[in-house]
């Protein structure tokens, strides 16, 4: 995994510009923190930051192809191809010498030997960018999922891009605006394809290719979620769930560094984790290392409520015992959680304020903690989204809204029509925004890209879209703070359940079938129902943990009491002041409060921050 970064001018020689792009490129530190290289054209510029995962001695970038003394293309990479040992096999038997081990230069290399369709060759996790010295054109290509980010800025005369934002808002003519329309984007809570908040900024699509000419920018899509007819049975349903997903953990596990899981104790993370277990230990590299987050008091303090039923570590022991792992919690207190340079880290690394409150900060600290030991971790991420495990999923009125279902959901437990995030902030901006319409056009353009069967009943269309929008919004929002919260410490966090064979398998499968024993995520539990204990296959669904310690909301109402005394502090230009006095009043209970003041005191932290200018 790495940062990486570019620019390609048409107009102008971008050897002149080595410093901007040594800026640009330094951004990226985080991402990459073993070593680092500058590519320069006369019309083009690459820039990259690698942490190195294979092949460390060979696989340095930006990596070029030379013929006869003349450069034929250079490429600056990030992510990993888990097929690349077979795409090399092939290109061999074409007569292609490789000079690394690296899944880098093959995957150059099929570029030049197969042009741009050579992407739906590949399986993995992928963000990079390929400069065509033959034809002067740049090629940029994100996997299909959006696991990887790639944002650009199209100028007068070429392109500037880079994994994150910071890495195009270092170039000097960039500015940090946020308009009205990315403020909506940026507190709708929804993921629109493509947009990147900042004026003027775009996110490449996942599952396409954009082509940069003297012409012009050409955007191609390359992949999407299409409708096909699910023709196995129940039992070859099951089966071959199963055998994808130890194909691809498989593949997962490959790396020249120290490898773990990520294990909440829930069925996604745990059927991962045990699928790793077997696989290391097939390969006589056992055991599997994992880690889960905690929280000092968890235990005393923990109440269900409508989202976590249960506690996740006494589940995560159970899993670690039962396939003999090699187990650490990480356990974080109130102090950890509000730490000012802590905070500061999780906005940088995302470059916006998320609205995650402390479970990016935990998340972040969680990811810190475990590169200490290990450079790679598998995931769990998405099978709520492929399997249907959201409680929403479940719940016929979430299901009938004509809105996104984490919505309607929300609005179900608060029993209010606006967001709890937003309790705190100026109804006069609220109102100008209009987000309950921004919402409302996002699910419209949403709900028309899904494809349908033809004769489908209306139960099966409506599950459908139901789990085409959390494929292709709900996930990427938890795909990027994933991507972010890991990238920012050094460490590569893979996704087994992101497989695009697998979840173009599972996704056309019929939602009875999924639902077949009448729970959430039926076929995932029957396809690991060998693998793990029975307490773990009989858990409900608990979201990733929020910390239920007294001193967290006591500790952010005093953040907020000190930040709102302060005359200069950006807040007051997107606060309402009756709320926020209400929110301070001594016998107010802070945790009513909790994620509009986290939200609040995130928007003045980014501020701060962020030279960002924001337009209303």
């Amino acid at each position: 995994m790495c940062g990486i970064t570019g620019w390609v001018a048409f107009d102008s020689d971008v050897r002149q510009q080595r410093q901007v792009v040594d800026a640009m490129t330094a951004t990226m530190l985080c991402r990459g923190p073993d070593a680092g290289g500058v590519h320069l054209e006369p019309h083009a510029a690459l820039g990259h930051r690698r942490l190195a995962v294979i092949d460390l001695v060979g696989g340095a970038q930006p990596m070029t192809v030379e013929e006869d003394g003349r450069l034929l293309a250079a490429m600056t990479y990030s992510g990993e191809v888990y097929n690349f040992h077979e795409l090399r096999a092939e290109l061999e038997g074409h007569g292609v010498r490789f000079r690394t081990r690296s899944d880098t230069e093959v995957v150059l290399r099929a570029y030049l030997r197969w042009g741009a369709d050579f992407v739906t060759r590949l399986n993995g996790m992928f963000a990079f960018a390929i400069w065509d010295a033959r034809r002067e054109e740049l090629l940029l290509v994100r996997d299909r999922m959006g696991i990887k980010p790639l944002y650009y800025y199209p100028t007068a005369d070429g392109v500037l891009f880079g994994s994150e934002p910071k890495a195009i808002l270092a170039h000097p003519q960039v500015p940090a605006v946020v308009d009205r329309d990315g403020l909506r984007e940026l507190l709708a809570f929804v993921k629109t394809p493509g947009h990147a908040i900042y004026r003027g900024m775009a996110e490449l699509k996942p599952g396409h290719w954009l082509r940069v000419r003297r012409e012009g920018l050409t955007v191609h899509q390359y992949w999407r979620l299409g409708a096909r007819e699910h023709t196995d049975d129940l039992p070859t349903t099951i089966a071959t769930v199963r055998e994808l997903l130890t194909d691809t953990v498989r593949r997962q596990l490959i790396a020249d560094v120290p490898l773990c899981s990520l294990l909440s104790g829930g069925l996604d993370s745990s059927a991962v984790t045990a699928l790793a277990a077997h696989g290391l230990a097939a390969a006589g590299a056992g055991p599997v290392r994992s880690f889960s987050v905690d929280f000092v008091g968890q235990a005393q303090n923990f109440q269900p409520d409508e989202l976590r039923g249960s506690l996740d570590t006494p589940f995560a022991h159970s899993v670690a015992r039962h396939i003999a792992a090699d187990h650490q919690d990480i356990v974080l207190d109130a102090a950890q959680l509000t730490d000012p340079a802590d905070r500061d880290a999780v906005l940088r690394a995302a470059d916006l304020p998320t609205g995650f409150g402390d479970m990016d900060t935990s998340l972040y600290l969680l990811f810190r903690e475990i590169r200490r030991h290990s450079t790679v971790a598998l995931s769990g991420e998405s099978a709520d989204e492929l399997f249907g495990g959201y409680r929403w999923f479940h719940d016929p009125a979430a299901v009938a809204a004509e809105t996104f279902p984490w919505h309607a959901d929300m609005h179900q437990i608060t029993g209010r029509g606006a967001e709890p995030r937003l309790s705190l902030l100026d109804p006069g901006l609220l109102a100008e925004l209009d987000l309950a319409s921004y919402i409302a056009d996002s699910y419209s353009d949403a709900i028309a890209e899904v494809e349908h069967l033809p004769g489908a009943d209306p139960k099966e269309r409506r599950m459908r879209e139901i789990c085409h929008l959390h494929l292709t919004r709900f996930v990427r929002m938890l795909l990027d703070r994933k991507d972010r919260m890991s990238m920012a410490v050094g460490l590569e966090v893979r996704v087994p359940f992101c497989d695009h064979r697998l979840v173009e398998y599972v996704y056309n499968t019929p939602w009875a079938m999924k639902t077949f024993d009448g729970r959430e995520k039926s076929l995932l539990r029957a396809a690991a129902a060998d693998l793990l204990p029975d307490d773990v296959l009989a858990r409900v669904k608990s979201p990733y943990p929020a910390t239920q310690d007294p001193d967290y909301p006591q500790a952010l109402k005093a953040e907020l009491a000190q930040a709102y005394r302060d005359p200069k502090a950006p807040l007051h230009a997107l606060a309402d002041p009756v709320a926020v006095t209400r929110a301070l009043a001594p016998d107010r209970d802070p945790r009513h409060d909790r994620p509009a003041t986290e939200l609040l005191l995130a928007l003045n932290r980014w501020q701060r921050l962020y030279p960002v200018s924001l337009l209303r």
